[in-house]
């Protein structure tokens, strides 16, 4: 039950579609001023999960609570604390930046004085000021979807949930929608859960991340705890051409390292004495004349802490259902 510090509470939930579970006993409590980061490879029940949270879909079994609040037994009432800024984009090219914050301010019945000045810091904090004037249509992927992240504050929400916010962004236009989500937490106490396919984006941005795979939260912390609780050590990346894939990989069993191969490159924990493992590697390797493109050491990151705990990168699959992803407006007080 909520202690005053959750901003979402998830209690034991499950959502079946006939024999499918795409949601399986979830129990997760999201804190009033986290940005909290959803994880799992394609179909793991994210979007399932989303949809629920924002009463969109109907649970199965268990329970959603936002700011204490039912969503089943009393949706519009835990809405009016909402923002949503789904995956795509959705303003009205043929309107200003302007005028389509003042659409969505006056849907929310923003009295007039108020209106204006809403507008004024949405605009500002989306450092779309100068441009305010100007047709949203004429604007680039990066602007306008600062402008959709400006019309989800609109109603002065205390949560914000964003469905991979920066996909297909260049990264100038990605890091600018970081800075943006960091000044929306920070400036205005909004506590945001998101989903993202940039993995590095939650060691970026987020205090806290959960893993879902197979409906199920798999684990669940901070980055840094994360990394830790899969016990890593440095982790050794090889790449190759496509056809020496296979035979740099053997070359990484024979040295007693358990690789993965992702893309052009071969992958494995290092272990304690990595920087000797590479070079017995390099060795196996100019022993079967395998031309190298590139040979690293790092420390396991977000994406290692991923691949480890679901064994895929991103799993092929035709989806998993999201009902009705359109989007929702509470037309009420703030």
């Amino acid at each position: 039950m909520s202690d005053g510090t959750a901003a979402v509470e998830i209690e034991h939930l499950v959502k079946r579609f006939g024999n499918l579970t795409a949601v399986n006993d979830i129990n997760l409590e999201i804190k009033e001023g986290e940005i909290f980061g959803l994880l799992g490879p394609n179909g793991a029940g994210k979007s399932t999960t989303i949809n629920m949270i924002l009463g969109l879909l109907p649970p199965t079994s268990g329970r959603v609570l936002v700011n204490g609040i039912d969503m089943q037994k009393n949706p519009n009432l835990a809405r009016n604390n909402m923002g949503i800024v789904t995956q795509e984009t959705v303003v009205e090219p043929e309107l200003t930046a302007e005028q389509n914050l003042m659409i969505f301010g006056k849907l929310y019945h923003i009295p007039e004085p108020e209106l204006h000045r809403d507008i004024d810091f949405a605009l500002e904090l989306a450092d779309l000021t100068a441009f305010r004037h100007a047709y949203a249509g004429t604007f680039s992927g990066g602007m306008k979807r600062r402008l959709e992240v400006a019309k989800s504050l609109m109603h002065a929400p205390g949560l914000i949930l964003l469905d991979e916010p920066t996909t297909g962004l260049d990264i100038q236009n990605r890091a600018k929608i970081w800075d943006l989500l960091r000044k929306i937490n920070k400036e205005r106490d909004i506590t945001i859960i998101m989903t993202t396919q940039y993995l590095e984006e939650t060691d970026q941005l987020c205090n806290r991340i959960g893993i879902i795979d197979h409906g199920k939260l798999i684990a669940l912390g901070t980055p840094t705890e994360l990394r830790q609780k899969i016990g890593m050590s440095s982790i050794i990346e090889i790449s190759a051409g496509r056809d020496d894939l296979q035979k740099v990989a053997k070359a990484f069993e024979r040295v007693g390292l358990e690789a993965k191969m992702l893309g052009n490159k071969v992958t494995a924990p290092g272990g304690s004495n990595a920087t000797k493992k590479i070079e017995a590697l390099i060795k196996e390797l100019s022993a079967m004349k395998i031309q190298i493109h590139n040979i690293s050491m790092h420390e396991p990151t977000i994406d290692d802490v991923f691949l480890k705990l679901t064994g895929s990168e991103v799993r092929d699959t035709a989806g998993e259902y999201t009902g009705n992803n359109r989007s929702f407006m509470v037309r009420g007080g703030r």
